[in-house]
């Protein structure tokens, strides 16, 4: 009789924590859903205003040529590989592309089937887009915003300012072309841009060397 009960304790109590976690996960889902909704009243104003106020004839081919720029991350792991090429920046195109890989692992693997966002061009009807429409799954956050800061803060960081601010400067006019072009949210880019630096930051901070280290010291 003991034995009996106490299989029925144990059973409940998995039954107990099975749909707490259930429960739980489904609060995290539904909060960010409601969330990303807020955003999405903002978000779409901000395209709009882009769209009618920005957009020119004569910008609109450079924007939609950088932005492809950055499809599959080629551009930035080009300029990761150049700098393997030379001893003196040698590590730093290294942490680069293990930054890229990372970054690019959490956001296509782990946040966008998660959240799902629709593209923009396909909730807006007054949205016009610049650019094919996307494959690579969800708009949430953005792949390209995000493998340009993992890049672009690690050379920042790791080589000399000449060299590293137009690099950084560079990724974040790559970041707005996605909004330029109508495939991202505002909202998708700035969470994009914010994962890729965390990243780069950690790397850096873990396997970055000591003359890295200095150098970074030395241009503050």
């Amino acid at each position: 009789m003991r034995l009996f009960v106490t299989k029925i304790n144990k059973t409940g109590a998995k039954v107990f924590w099975r749909l707490y976690y259930d429960r739980v996960y489904t609060m995290i889902a539904d909060f960010l859903q409601n969330t990303l909704h807020f955003f999405q009243s903002i978000d779409s104003g901000i395209l709009l205003l882009i769209q009618n106020y920005l957009r020119m004839e004569w910008l609109s081919p450079i924007m939609v040529t950088i932005s492809r720029m950055g499809d599959m991350g080629i551009f930035w792991i080009v300029l990761s590989v150049i700098l393997l090429i030379n001893k003196r920046t040698r590590r730093v195109g290294l942490l680069a592309l293990f930054a890229l890989a990372v970054t690019f692992v959490i956001y296509h693997f782990g946040i966008k089937p998660y959240v799902g966002r629709v593209r923009p061009y396909d909730a807006i009807d007054a949205l016009h887009r610049l650019v094919p429409k996307e494959t690579d799954g969800g708009s949430f956050p953005s792949g390209h915003a995000a493998s340009a800061f993992a890049v672009a803060v690690m050379v920042f960081r790791g080589c000399r300012r000449w060299f590293g601010v137009p690099v950084l400067c560079f990724a974040f006019v790559m970041a707005f072309s996605r909004l330029y072009v109508g495939v991202h949210y505002p909202s998708d880019v700035i969470v994009g841009a914010a994962l890729g630096t965390v990243v780069a930051c950690i790397f850096f901070a873990l396997f970055a060397s000591r003359e890295m280290k200095k150098r970074e010291k030395r241009n503050r």
